[in-house]
């Protein structure tokens, strides 16, 4: 059985797609079972191999969760860090951390989708002619080659 049903996912794709039409930002998701080593390191990992450092204007959001371990981190490309202040992501850490303690991990994806996408939209509102740079769909790392 799949983490998310295929209307989790589609969701959480329709979640990233309307969030995407407030702000110039990207945001993907990457999920997998086992984290080695911190969240935070794996996910800036995972940022590069995924290439969301390559955005035109630096606004990329990667939220990762590493499901089995209990591990997930939320982090920004350098556009954004170079705005924000330091506490930025914690909020939306926050309303994450209630679903996903309730065992309700989409719920917790499609919150901190919805709360990235508002606030990038402060910093990063959406420009005429903006054009969608990365896939919306979730990346099952455990099940595909990230090159």
């Amino acid at each position: 059985m799949s983490l998310f049903s295929t209307q989790e996912q589609e969701l959480i794709a329709n979640t990233i797609s309307e969030a995407e039409k407030a702000t110039s930002g990207e945001i993907r998701v990457a999920v997998e079972k086992h984290c080695k080593g911190g969240a935070f390191d794996r996910a800036t990992e995972y940022f590069a191999e995924l290439g969301m450092d390559k955005t035109a204007q630096h606004n990329g959001v990667l939220i990762y969760l590493a499901h089995e371990d209990h591990k997930f981190a939320i982090i920004g490309d350098k556009g954004i860090d170079s705005v924000v202040p330091d506490d930025f992501w914690e909020t939306t850490q926050i309303a994450m951390k209630a679903h996903f303690l309730s065992g309700n991990l989409a719920e917790g994806i499609v919150a901190g989708i919805a709360l990235a996408g508002e606030k990038l939209a402060l910093y990063f509102p959406y420009q005429s002619g903006d054009i969608n740079e990365l896939p919306n769909e979730i990346i099952f790392i455990d099940q595909h080659e990230i090159k």
